[in-house]
């Protein structure tokens, strides 16, 4: 067997209050940065935010200057004046939406509204019927979808519409 000396119990002894003492200090550190990434994270996510806003509107500044320059260069020299490009009235990120796109998200909402009121009414909710909130959503989108289609196909052809006159 082996036999400890008292001072060496005492220096173990030692060692095991200071591993104790650090458990207490991780758990402090632990809590700090339990703290400290919902809040930084959240600084950051509206700083990228900010900072996207700002470099945006630098963009469309020094657009809108370069163009006024171009403008009063023109009118210095006699010149006509061309109009406003469309680019400064429309958001060149938004595209616009096509049928399918509202075929798509028709067909998704119905489909999670279906699942959901399955789901619920099978584990014998009785708030089954919250899943027919998004399954309405998605009847909405489908609805828009086949009267945008009947009116689509009814516009290209003005000569079957007796009421148009040329």
């Amino acid at each position: 067997m082996i036999e400890t000396l008292p001072a060496a119990a005492d220096a173990m002894g030692a060692v095991g209050s200071g591993v104790h003492f650090m458990a207490k200090t991780d758990s402090a550190v632990e809590g700090i940065l339990a703290m400290a990434i919902p809040i930084v994270a959240i600084i950051l996510g509206i700083g990228i935010g900010m900072l996207a806003l700002y470099l945006d509107y630098r963009k469309k500044r020094e657009f809108f200057e370069l163009h006024h320059k171009e403008r009063m260069a023109a009118i210095e020299k006699g010149m006509e004046v061309p109009p406003l490009p469309p680019e400064f009235f429309q958001d060149p990120r938004r595209r616009t939406r096509t049928p399918s796109d509202y075929l798509r998200r028709g067909l998704v909402w119905l489909l999670v509204g279906g699942a959901i009121t399955v789901a619920l009414a099978e584990k014998g909710s009785h708030n089954y019927l919250w899943g027919l909130v998004p399954a309405a959503a998605g009847l909405a989108y489908l609805i828009y979808y086949f009267l945008e289609g009947q009116r689509a196909r009814q516009s290209p052809d003005d000569s079957r519409n007796p009421d148009r006159t040329a």
